[in-house]
């Protein structure tokens, strides 16, 4: 929560959609205790691995990769309880300031300077209550910014228009430019920034949703209200990739994405009315799962949970009704398929090493932020 002298906010908790609403009857009580006490447990067992485990004697957690997993994994230790005191914690930002560049980034070989800076930025500004970090925050505000596709960059009519990248001079994606939105949040950049708006032009683009939003080639290809991960602007050939195009040319919609185009249309400030929303909470509907990533099956599940738990959170719900009409505690869902895939030393990875995800401290990382949503 943000103080006087702070940047931090806690954005997931803001523009929410719903009402939160509390259980009253005592058998709800007694399995709420049991679902919080386990939560409890492997949320210590998880921050024990990277303490002991994790953390290298720089205070880093795969470098090798660069800043990105060390900033995820003190964003989760901050998220669950730890303070900046915490020997983890205090070793970690002293590391994670290492990677502040002259520019105002904070990346490792400049490969991922978008990513590595905007988890950062949320990381620094969950541990700015004293206001330490004002001005390294806003630099790096200004360098996201500066790397988005603006004016200057595309014309509002083109299909970048609006999206951030890696952060060279190729293609945007979804998730590049959902961190984005997420680390302007965490500073609290209002959700009628520019910069917001527009990426929420370019999210709108990556939404299989026939609408005044998304005039692109795809819009009505697939029509069910999910997201993809970026927008090709040559011809495609469907036959290429069964896994992203459909017969068609659609782009195929798929969990993570689903759940990250959600949580940055909330921080934009759309609301449950918008027809958007509506359409990619009925995709939620169609789709739900605590089992698999969605269209993607075991590829980038921890990175599934993370957007499955903030958006769900972002949007105030608390059960999720699914396509057959069953209703779902999506937080005790989680936490009991969490629990189940913990490893032995108090770690979670994924047999699937696509997108990084077989290191253990990236997918522990990402599966204790998760849980920080289901307290």
């Amino acid at each position: 929560m943000a103080c006087a002298a702070s940047l931090a906010i806690s954005p997931l908790q803001s523009n929410q959609l719903f009402s939160q609403e509390t259980p009253s009857t005592t058998t709800a009580e007694s399995k709420d205790s049991k679902t919080d006490e386990l939560r409890r447990q492997i949320v210590n067992k998880g921050l024990a691995f990277l303490a002991k485990e994790g953390q290298s004697d720089q205070g880093t957690f795969s470098d090798r990769v660069g800043p990105g997993v060390t900033a995820l994994a003190l964003t989760s230790a901050l998220r669950n309880g730890k303070g900046v005191d915490d020997p983890m914690v205090a070793e970690g930002l002293r590391a994670l300031e290492g990677y502040v560049k002259p520019d105002g980034g904070i990346y490792g070989n400049g490969r991922l300077k978008n990513y590595e800076t905007c988890v950062a930025m949320v990381c620094f500004a969950e541990a700015n209550a004293s206001g330490k970090y004002n001005t390294l925050l806003q630099r790096a505000k200004a360098f996201v910014t500066g790397i988005q596709y603006g004016e200057g960059a595309r014309d509002p009519s083109d299909p970048w228009y609006g999206g951030v990248g890696y952060g060279g001079a190729g293609r945007p994606d979804l998730s590049n430019t959902a961190y984005m939105v997420e680390a302007l949040r965490a500073v609290e950049t209002p959700a009628n920034d520019p910069a917001i708006q527009r990426a929420l032009v370019f999210i709108s683009r990556c939404q299989n949703l026939d609408s005044q939003f998304n005039d692109t080639q795809f819009a009505d290809k697939v029509d069910d209200g999910g997201f993809y991960y970026e927008i090709p602007t040559t011809k495609i050939d469907p036959s290429t990739s069964e896994e992203r195009f459909t017969p068609n040319g659609g782009l195929r919609s798929y969990g993570s994405m689903g759940y990250t185009g959600l949580k940055s249309m909330i921080f934009a400030g759309l609301t449950k009315d918008d027809p958007r929303v509506k359409a990619a909470l009925q995709w939620i509907t169609d789709h739900y799962s605590v089992e698999k990533n969605p269209g993607m099956g075991s590829a980038g599940l921890y990175y599934y949970y993370h957007t499955f738990a903030a958006a769900l959170d972002a949007a105030g719900l608390t059960e999720v009704v699914d396509a057959d009409g069953k209703t779902h505690d999506w937080k005790a869902d989680l936490i009991t398929e969490l629990a189940e895939r913990q490893n032995d030393d108090g770690s979670w990875s994924n047999d699937n090493q696509r997108w990084f995800e077989n290191d253990k401290n990236l997918a522990t990382s990402f599966a204790l932020m998760a849980l920080g949503h289901c307290d």
